[in-house]
C-alpha cells in the first residue's frame, strides 16, 4: 500500500482521500481511526447509543427542552444541553444560528437573505435552517474570519 501526503493552500478544508478496489474491515478501521481523531459525541437512536463524529454533524437542535444531532440522514437524541455543545464546539467551526440551533458552518452549500433581516442556509444534505436577526451580525463576523 502506498502512502501520499500532499501539502494543500490554507484556504482549502483538508481532506483524506483513500484509493481501494473493495471497502473492506480494514478500509472501514481506517476511516474510524480518522473519524475518532476528530472527536465524537454520543446520541441515541432507536434505543441504541451511537457515537457521532463532530465531522458529520450539520446542526444541533434543541425542541421541546430535549436535545437532536443531525447528521446527513440520521437524528439522534442526546442528554446534553445546546448551551454545552455551542461551548464544547466553538473552535470547531460550528455557530449559533438561533435560539434553538447551533450549525456546522462546513456543511453549509448557500446562504440567502430571508424576510425580516434573516437568512436561510441550505445545507449539504438538502435541509434549511434559518439564522435568526439576532445572530445574523454573529454569522457575518465569523464568516469574514474564515473567508
Amino acid at each position: 500500500m502506498e502512502i501520499t501526503v500532499k501539502k494543500i493552500d490554507d484556504s482549502q478544508e483538508e481532506y483524506i482521500e483513500i484509493g481501494c478496489h473493495v471497502r473492506d474491515g480494514r478500509i472501514n478501521d481506517i476511516v474510524r481511526f480518522v473519524e475518532n481523531l476528530d472527536g465524537s459525541v454520543s446520541g441515541m437512536k432507536d434505543e441504541k447509543k451511537y457515537a457521532i463524529p463532530v465531522s458529520g454533524i450539520f446542526y444541533i437542535e434543541s425542541v421541546d427542552n430535549r436535545t437532536f444531532i443531525y447528521s446527513f440522514k440520521d437524528c439522534y437524541e442526546t442528554s446534553r444541553k445546546l448551551y454545552e455543545f455551542e461551548e464544547l464546539l466553538k473552535d470547531r467551526n460550528f455557530l449559533r444560528i438561533s435560539k434553538s440551533v447551533v450549525l456546522n458552518i462546513m456543511k453549509v452549500e448557500s446562504i440567502k437573505p430571508a424576510l425580516n433581516g434573516r437568512f436561510t442556509c441550505r445545507l449539504h444534505n438538502g435541509e434549511e435552517v434559518v439564522i435568526s436577526r439576532k445572530y445574523v451580525g454573529q454569522f457575518r463576523e465569523f464568516i469574514s474570519k474564515k473567508v
